[in-house]
Formats: C-alpha cells, sequence, structure tokens
C-alpha cells in the first residue's frame, strides 16, 4: 500500500526524522491559509501516487498567500499520468547546499533490510543504478540488531559527509529510518531528497513509503491512511473480493490459484508469444462467488482479447471453479474466447459443467498458452 508524500512525511516526524512544516490541503482557500501560517515562500506539491510530478507542473513555488493559492488552482484537478490530483502538500520552500538519496528496502535475495545511499540525490535511484552504480552504497541490516552505527557512518563516509556533526545526524536518521521501516512493517522506506540546508542542518525534503499489504491487519491505525481514489478501481475491486490481482499491459487475462502457479502460468503464456493483461491469484479454497468475481474483473478491462484460466485443483475444488464461470458467464456483457485447464480434485464434475458453456478446453499448461496466444491474436 503506497502512501502519499505528506501521510509519510508525518510517520517520519515521529520516529525524530527532520521533516518540512505545512500541511495538506484539498482546495486554494487552504492552502492559503497554509501558506500564511508558513509565513514566506512556500511549495505547492501535487500527491499522486506516480512519479514525475515536477516535470507534469506538479510542484510549483509561490513567494506569496495570494500566489500559492493561484498555483493551487492550476495543480488541484489536473491529470498526471491518469490521476487526478485532489490534494497537495503546503511546505516552507527550503533553500539548500546538496541533495542526497537515503532508502531502505527489503531485500528477498539476502533476506534483509537493505539500506542504500547515493550522493546523487534528487534523482530516481533506479536512473542512478542505471547510469552511476558507483554512486550507490549499500549495507544490510543485520536481521537481530537492525541497523547498527557504524553501519550508518559507513554510509555517510560512503556518500562523502565528512563534517562530523553531519556524519552523526545522518546516522541518526538512518537508524529512525530502520526504525519506520520495522515498526511500521514497510516494504520500501526512501528520503529523496536528504537535504544539506545551508546551515549545514540535514533535512528530509521529500520521502515514500510503500507498506506491506499483509501486514495492516497489524497497523489499523495505517491501514486508514489508504486512498482508494489513487488506485485502480480493479485492484480495488479485487481486494474486497479476497484476490490478488495486479494489472499489466498484454491482452491475455489469466485466471489462475496460486502465486507460483500464476507467475508460470505468466511465463508460459510469452513463451508462445502472448502478453499477460494481469496477475490473479483467487487462491487456495476459492469458491463460485470469487472465480465469478475474478472473471467479472478480468473481463472488465478492454484490451482483454482472450482469457486463460489455469486450475490446479487441490483445496480448490475444479467442480466450484467452473460453478463460478458459468456464474459469471450468465452475469458479463462482454464475451471473448476462454481457454480452460482444469486439473486435480473433482475435475471430472468441472469439465462436465463447463461442457456447454463453449469454452475452450486444454489438457495441458502449454496446450492451454499456446491456444489463448492464438485466439488473442485472431
Amino acid at each position: 500500500m503506497k502512501l502519499h508524500e505528506y501521510q509519510a512525511r508525518d510517520i517520519l516526524a515521529r520516529y525524530g526524522i527532520p521533516v518540512t512544516g505545512g500541511g495538506m490541503a484539498t482546495t486554494p482557500e487552504e492552502v492559503r491559509r497554509l501558506a500564511e501560517e508558513i509565513g514566506g515562500r512556500v511549495v505547492v506539491k501535487a500527491q499522486v501516487h506516480v512519479g514525475g510530478r515536477g516535470k507534469a507542473g506538479g510542484i510549483k513555488l509561490a513567494d506569496t498567500p495570494a500566489q500559492a493559492e493561484e498555483v493551487a488552482r492550476q495543480i488541484l484537478g489536473m491529470d498526471i499520468k491518469g490521476l487526478t490530483v485532489e490534494k497537495v502538500l503546503v511546505a516552507e520552500a527550503i533553500t539548500y547546499q546538496k541533495e542526497i538519496y537515503l532508502g531502505a528496502i527489503l531485500d528477498r535475495g539476502s533476506k534483509r533490510i537493505v539500506f542504500m545511499a547515493s550522493s546523487e540525490g534528487g534523482i530516481e535511484i533506479e536512473e542512478v543504478a542505471k547510469t552511476k552504480p558507483e554512486a550507490i552504497i549499500k549495507v544490510a541490516a543485520d536481521p537481530m540488531l537492525g541497523l547498527l552505527d557504524f553501519q550508518a557512518r559507513q554510509l555517510a563516509f560512503g556518500i562523502g559527509l565528512k563534517d562530523s556533526r553531519q556524519v552523526r545526524q545522518f546516522a541518526q536518521i538512518a537508524v529512525a529510518l530502520y526504525q519506520t521501516f520495522v515498526q511500521s512493517d514497510a516494504s520500501l522506506v526512501e528520503i529523496n531528497p536528504l537535504v544539506i540546508k545551508e546551515d549545514g542542518n540535514l533535512l528530509a525534503l521529500d520521502s515514500k513509503i510503500v507498506l506491506d499489504d499483509s501486514a495492516l491487519f497489524r497497523h489499523p491505525d495505517l491501514a486508514q491512511l489508504r486512498d482508494i481514489s489513487e488506485e485502480p478501481p480493479a485492484e480495488t475491486r479485487a481486494r474486497e473480493a479476497g484476490i490478488t490481482f495486479i494489472k499489466l499491459d498484454g491482452n491475455i487475462g489469466c485466471m489462475v490459484n496460486g502465486a507460483g502457479l500464476a507467475m508460470a502460468t505468466m511465463d508460459v503464456v510469452k513463451l508462445y508469444g502472448g502478453e499477460p493483461a494481469n496477475f490473479l491469484d483467487i487462491g487456495g479454497g476459492a469458491g463460485a462467488d470469487k472465480v465469478a468475481a475474478a472473471l467479472d474483473i478480468i473481463l472488465d478491462d478492454p484490451k482483454v482479447n482472450a482469457v486463460m484460466v489455469n486450475i490446479f485443483g487441490g483445496i480448490t475444488r475444479c467442480d466450484e471453479v467452473a460453478r463460478g464461470i458459468v456464474t459469471a458467464l450468465g452475469q458479463v456483457q462482454r464475451r471473448v474466447p476462454m481457454v480452460v485447464r482444469l486439473v486435480g480434485t473433482n475435475e471430472e464434475e468441472g469439465r462436465r459443467i463447463l461442457a456447454d458453456a463453449k469454452l475452450v478446453p486444454a489438457a495441458t499448461l502449454a496446450e492451454a498458452a499456446q491456444k489463448a496466444v492464438e485466439l488473442a491474436q485472431g
């Protein structure tokens, strides 16, 4: 679950990380009032879950409260990469000497929380990794002891900090970032840029937090921060139905039970020249209602030209899946060719239920993928 910048900023502040002042606003009048409270020059920043806000015109400076209100009218309601700006962050405009990147991410390869720092702040870390990988310094936090002080200082020295006060401040911020990561059950926490101000002190100018959806049950306060308006409607519907769904750019809808099987299914679709339109896992033991909801979500995507159902019935019963498909077909307005592979528990009963549904049967994953690709292209 992604958080807005103003939400991430408030969380970082709880852990003692120095952040900008100001607040969130949804109207130009609120922006003006915040600018009056801040006094002096302010920055008005669009709050949307995408990058490139500055290039799109979603970040503007204002010298007076009246000007802040004016730029807010320009930003609120604008479209940035398909998302409408409904709220903005108003903060004091900071002058600074240097931009730094500091972030933490869960590295599944090393099974540790890895910290990354770079002197190339203000630039997306992926771009730095591509063009100047030597500028990124990494350390892995100890699973039991956390990010140790010497590791934090190692990051500071690695990005060229020499002033003892700045090294100490950086180390304190890095350790606090680790605490934020762990105690929030995050999958990503980053400050970009972390700036060195004119007075030599460090300040988090922009921040980003992504939370682990699977751990939100432990954080009802954080779960309330979800902004449904920023999510694709299909993903919202899938979450409410208990389905794991991620929209992709292809034209072959995939409905599978089990994350590993779903990944394998997409791989085989690509092997035969197709492009998956989604990752969708109905989970183990899915009933007819969940299957119907999943198929409805898939067919709601206008790019989908064919659907491939790949079910390995263990806990999930093939006859229940078949009933869900029949139910969904009776409800949806849009029809596309559908390839169905049912293997496992009650597969014969499942095939019997689908016999009159005018679907394309397949005995193997390879056969199902080949047929789905042919139908999507034809």
